[in-house]
């Protein structure tokens, strides 16, 4: 969606979907706002409730049923195991996609990951497609008056006709951008100081892949350390997806990482969001 700055300023039901890398703010600024009766949307906490909550506890399980007490207890129906994610705490999810490497270092094998990879991505496509849904329901059945589409960083990386185009149909998209090398150093080296579980799009894994093996001088992914591979390969993958952003963000607004810091309440952020439409 476009708009004026009056226009915007009296939209009656105000929504807005962040996008950007991990790290920038998008979940920060959406907690805020869910004080200020906006619905947040959290698009990992749907993809971990909806659509791979079964998956995620069948891996669970089958990790469970390695050891034999909690064997016994399973197969016996004596315990039951669930999937306790919060939209704060988006740990299942991120335990789901996991790690390429040694599976002694907590890795997964190659085709293990690539499985995960993808049914991640049919569940963020799927989270996306219910945002109009969502749009509806938080103001009908909740009575929120606006509504946040906060998207995980991997949004960019889905190439799924028809998605994006869907966010801007029912949203304003404002992108955070990292705009200068103190900020992005400073993402890149909390990212690279506790390794999280990413998603790729194969070409680029395929790619990555390849040059890390050749050198580090390895022959198999599941000869690798999980947490160095992931710190080696995040800044190669922050920079592939800064022209896939800036993409997407030509259908809607941008601010930078900086400005979105610098938010305090409800109105820092609508006069942010203002400020950006302006010079647009």
């Amino acid at each position: 969606m476009k708009f004026s700055v009056e226009a915007f300023r009296n939209w009656d039901h105000k929504k807005i979907t962040l996008l950007g890398m991990s790290g920038v703010g998008k979940t920060h600024i959406s907690g805020m706002l869910r004080e200020h009766d906006w619905f947040h949307y959290s698009g990992d906490y749907r993809i971990g409730t909806r659509y791979l909550d079964e998956a995620i506890l069948d891996m669970i399980k089958s990790r469970a049923m390695e050891v034999p007490f909690l064997r016994e207890l399973l197969r016996k129906d004596w315990i039951y195991i669930r999937n306790n994610i919060k939209v704060t705490d988006l740990g299942p999810v991120l335990a789901f996609v996991g790690k390429l490497g040694n599976p002694e270092l907590g890795g997964l094998e190659l085709e293990v990951f690539r499985e995960h990879q993808a049914l991640y991505r049919e569940a963020e496509i799927a989270a996306m497609r219910d945002v109009p849904g969502f749009v509806r329901k938080a103001q009908a059945i909740y009575g929120y008056k606006h509504f946040v589409n906060d998207v995980g960083g991997s949004l960019c990386e889905l190439d799924e006709p028809g998605v994006i185009e869907l966010l801007e149909a029912h949203t304003l998209i404002l992108y955070i951008k990292v705009t200068d090398q103190a900020e992005e150093d400073k993402l890149i080296a909390r990212a690279q100081s506790d390794p999280k579980p990413l998603y790729y799009r194969p070409e680029f894994l395929d790619e990555q892949l390849a040059a890390y093996l050749e050198e580090h001088g390895l022959q198999y992914a599941a000869q690798m350390d999980p947490d160095d591979f992931t710190r080696w390969v995040f800044p190669r993958l922050f920079r592939s997806r800064v022209p896939r952003y800036e993409a997407i963000a030509r259908r809607g607004y941008t601010v930078t990482s900086r400005e979105v810091a610098a938010v305090r309440d409800e109105q820092d952020f609508l006069s942010l969001v203002e400020t950006a439409i302006a010079r647009s």
